[in-house]
């Protein structure tokens, strides 16, 4: 498995109410330039589905992958590992929240292995610009709220 990439912010809200922007797929078109649908095959417990499909469009990389989801009971982190991918041979990713002073800091942390050969400073760049514009649009979407 390759290394993992992680990286952090702080999101001016509570846990609950990062975590409930996490959790909710179907609102995923609406604030992420990427995912351009979402099916959920298993819809877990309330509120928490466990099997997720995604249409990917980031211009040169499209791709449809399908995640299986692990939460944490406390509410404060989420992982996820690839099912299937037409681009990807496996993915494994979290978020995990930590109350602060002000808000909530959100660590993401994601390590993918693509299905064709790319070399690990370029997989690692890509990886952390993932991270990045994850964060941004999450921070984003959840002080927005």
């Amino acid at each position: 498995m390759p290394d993992l990439s992680t990286q952090s912010i702080v999101i001016h809200a509570e846990p609950a109410q990062v975590m409930a922007v996490i959790a909710d797929f179907a609102a995923y078109p609406d604030w992420t330039g990427a995912i351009k649908s979402v099916e959920i095959t298993d819809p877990g417990t309330p509120g928490r589905a466990r099997q997720v499909k995604y249409a990917m469009d980031a211009g040169l990389l499209r791709d449809n992958y399908e995640l299986v989801y692990r939460w944490a009971p406390d509410g404060l982190s989420v992982s996820w590992s690839l099912v299937s991918g037409s681009l990807q041979k496996s993915q494994e990713g979290s978020y995990r929240l930590v109350p602060v002073p002000g808000g909530t800091e959100v660590t993401y942390s994601l390590t993918v292995e693509p299905s064709i050969p790319l070399i690990g400073p370029l997989r690692r760049k890509a990886e952390r610009s993932i991270l990045n514009t994850a964060l941004t649009q999450l921070r984003k979407r959840v002080e927005n709220s």
